[in-house]
Formats: structure tokens, C-alpha cells, sequence
């Protein structure tokens, strides 16, 4: 489960935000990166400055590279991403840029719904970070724009490495021979305020070249909302004095691509069906079609369907174009509102386009607030991913106190961005294409 903890009581603090805050659109903090304005050429990481720069080599030979700046309403957002395994001569760049597209909270009963990051000061609730919450890593000192807090310096961006486990393991066609090596992560993460939520915005660059995008969500329920007597929350504490009202969390991504350096990239859909055996065959049939999205779209996730961002202009060293596979999580669609409706939309890159919901625009007579409706036919020359994950939250006993966290997400997965595993150990660097044992 996700967890909201807002109170209706949001809309009482929500008073604090200044006009400023408000109309800001995409507003920067202090650094020459982070007074860019979206729509320019993504910066090269000695733009950034060494304050607005992250860059790390990870044990296992992987660096990334990448700026990040901080915005008034959408937060954390991550600019010209790379990542260089061992082999490449050259960082591959994957993204121009990268960051939260909207937090939507709708509760069950309709008598309130949120947009955490154009409506609720998501931004303005940068957390200062404790040193244990980033274990042998650093914490950077960020200026929050527009602040309407005394002090708008928080220490709150915390950059460090994890293990995640087996990277991979194979036994060697020699007896007694195992190759392994256990993954490393980079991971960028902040934590922001909301009501009673508080928002952990993680992302992890493994050494293999995948990025994962996860929104946890802690803190405390709200004991304002124990009054759910339209049956659809459920009861916390004991007896049923207090009922938890039920709610929605839908988590939107924005993600600017820039495989090899241009944002002219291509983006396919794979579609595959399974038939029952005929003619003697010994098992079903599956037959793959790839369909090339040329136009806007709005996807949905489907059994046996998956996207990929194609670079137009970059191959690895077998000829076979970059890309990079979009895995969804686990969601749940909210089909209460047009913008949630659809789990992955793809719209022409248009600098007005900033957030999911309640985008403050204005983007030209009749463009509307929301990324369904700008999907609208146009050319895909310059294409940018929204992603949608969704979480129905029905409260718990063990949401108090305080609240375990709860993630939602989705993950880039890297498809023919090197021509090999860019952890595989030399003994089997052979082994590419047709290989016999015991060569």
C-alpha cells in the first residue's frame, strides 16, 4: 500500500503559500544550472558546477554522471543523466531530464482532492536530512525557491551507493567455476512534507546501466480524517470509533529522453499473442509485433505489451541501436479523472508541458490542465514520456505509528546499450553472439 496521510486540514495550511509560490512554473535554485529554463540545450556536467553536480564511480567500474537543480514546485529534478560502464570509451547519455510530473490524491468518499506539487507545496517541504538517513554518503545543501520557511537552505539531497544483491551468477562450463558479482546502486534521493505525508523521492543508477524511480510514502495517518461514516474507510485504533478514509495516490513521472545526446529519439510498442499448438507442435505459439509510435499516445499496460525509447542517432558495438525499456510497477488505475485513465502518455516535447495535473500554464486557447489533453495527433520528433502508477490506500492497524513506507514505481531498463552485460567479467568476455564451450 501507499500510504496518504493528508488531512483535510491541508487546505487550512495551504494558506501559507505565497502568490509567488503559486504562479511559479518551472523555478530554479541558486547555481548557473538551475536558472536554465526547460526547454534549452541540457547542460554538459562542468556546467552544472561542482555544487550541482553528481558524479560517481561505483565498485564494480560504472560511473553516472549527471547536474540537478531544484524546482519550486516539482522539486529534485535531474538533467543530462550518463552512465559509462567499463568498455565505453565514452559516457552514454540517457536523459535530458528527469523528475515528478504530479502527486494526484483523490479520497474516496469526493468530498476533496489534492495535486500535491502544483497545489500543495510539495516543493516548499524539503526535509533537512539526519546523517543516518544517508549511510556513507553525502548530503547537499539546497536553496528552495520562492521559500516561504525562514530559512529556505535545507540540507536535503542525499547522494549515496547500496548493494542490491546478485548482479548475476553463472556456473562456468569449467568444474568447480562460478562467476557472480554483487550489484551496486548510486542512489539520489530527498524526502518533502505534505500535510501529515512526508515523501521519500528515491532514485537508484544500478552499475548495470538501469535507473528505478520510486515514491515511498511515511509519516503519520491523520486523525482528522478518523471520521469516515460513509462505510469505505476502515477502523485504526480500537473498536471502530475511528475510521481511516480511504484514498488514491497517482504518481506521475516526467522523463525527457536524450539517448546519445539528441532528444530526436523513437519510441516503439511490443505487442505479443499466444495461440494454442496446431500441427503437431509440442507447445503454444507467440508471435511479437513491433508497432512504431509516430503520433501522441496514450498507452495502457497490457499483458504482454512493452515500450522501449530508441536512440536515433547512437548504436553499440554490434550495430544494434540504444534504447531503453520502460518497466512498470505494480499500479492500480484511478478511472475517476481524464489524466489518470492511462498508465504511459507520450506527448511532443512542448516547454509549456510541465505537470500532469493542474499544469499552470496557460499552453494557447483550449490546450487544457492535463497531460490527456495534449495528446491530440501531433508528430513525435521530440518525445516525452509521462509515466502514471497508481495505489489504492485502505488503511491498516500497522499505518500507526508511524507509518511504515510504501513505494510505487517503475524502472528504465537498458535494451542494446552495450553490446555485452557491462559487468561481465573478463574470463567470459568472449562469449558474445555464437560461442562453443570449453573455446
Amino acid at each position: 500500500m501507499r500510504v496518504h496521510s493528508d488531512s483535510r486540514a491541508r487546505t487550512r495550511a495551504a494558506v501559507g503559500l505565497t502568490v509567488a509560490a503559486l504562479a511559479a512554473g518551472v523555478t530554479a535554485g541558486a547555481g548557473p544550472a538551475t536558472a536554465r529554463p526547460e526547454n534549452a540545450p541540457a547542460p554538459t556536467a562542468a556546467y552544472c558546477g561542482a555544487a550541482h553536480r553528481i558524479e560517481q564511480k561505483l565498485s564494480t567500474g560504472t560511473t553516472w554522471r549527471m547536474c540537478w537543480r531544484y524546482d519550486g514546485k516539482a522539486g529534485l529534478v535531474l538533467e543530462d543523466v550518463s552512465y559509462q560502464p567499463k568498455g565505453e570509451r565514452r559516457p552514454i547519455k540517457v536523459l535530458h531530464s528527469a523528475r515528478l510530473g504530479q502527486i494526484h490524491v483523490p479520497y474516496d468518499d469526493g468530498s476533496v482532492e489534492y495535486d500535491d506539487l502544483t497545489g500543495f507545496d510539495f516543493a516548499q517541504g524539503l526535509m533537512n536530512l539526519a546523517p543516518g538517513e544517508c549511510p556513507g554518503g553525502t548530503i547537499k545543501t539546497v536553496k528552495v525557491p520562492d521559500s516561504v520557511n525562514e530559512t529556505p537552505t535545507i540540507k536535503g539531497l542525499c547522494t549515496t551507493t547500496r548493494s542490491r544483491g546478485h548482479a548475476y551468477r553463472v556456473q562456468g562450463d569449467t568444474p568447480g567455476t562460478v562467476h557472480q558479482a554483487q550489484g551496486r546502486d548510486l542512489l539520489v534521493h530527498t524526502v518533502n512534507q505534505v500535510g501529515w505525508y512526508e515523501y521519500l523521492t528515491e532514485w537508484r543508477f544500478q552499475d548495470d546501466g538501469a535507473i528505478t524511480m520510486n515514491l515511498g510514502a511515511t509519516g503519520s495517518l491523520s486523525w482528522d480524517d478518523y471520521d469516515a461514516g460513509d462505510g469505505r474507510g476502515r477502523p485504526v485504533g480500537k473498536g471502530a470509533s475511528a475510521r481511516a478514509t480511504s484514498h488514491s495516490h497517482n504518481a506521475f513521472w516526467r522523463l525527457d529522453f536524450a539517448l546519445d545526446g539528441s532528444t530526436r529519439n523513437r519510441v516503439e510498442q511490443y505487442d505479443s499473442t499466444v495461440t494454442a499448438p496446431t500441427g503437431g507442435q509440442q507447445a503454444p505459439t507467440t508471435r511479437t509485433t513491433r508497432t512504431k509510435i509516430t503520433k501522441e499516445l496514450a498507452g495502457d499496460i497490457r499483458n504482454y505489451r512493452w515500450w522501449r525509447v530508441v536512440s536515433a542517432t547512437g548504436k553499440n558495438k554490434d550495430g544494434h541501436a540504444r534504447s531503453y525499456e520502460i518497466v512498470p510497477g505494480p499500479t492500480t488505475r484511478y478511472p475517476g479523472r481524464g489524466f489518470t485513465k492511462h498508465d504511459l502518455y507520450v506527448t511532443q516535447y512542448n516547454p509549456c508541458e510541465r505537470f500532469a495535473s493542474h499544469n499552470p500554464g496557460p499552453c494557447g486557447p483550449g490546450a487544457g490542465t492535463s497531460v490527456d489533453r495534449w495528446v491530440n495527433g501531433q508528430t513525435l520528433s521530440h518525445p516525452v514520456v509521462w509515466m502514471n502508477i497508481g495505489f489504492h490506500h485502505v488503511a491498516r492497524d500497522e499505518d500507526q505509528q508511524p507509518m511504515p513506507v510504501h513505494w510505487q514505481g517503475f524502472s528504465l531498463a537498458p535494451r542494446d546499450a552495450t553490446a555485452m552485460n557491462p559487468l561481465t567479467p573478463d574470463g567470459l568476455a568472449w562469449q558474445n553472439g555464437h560461442w562453443r564451450p570449453g573455446r
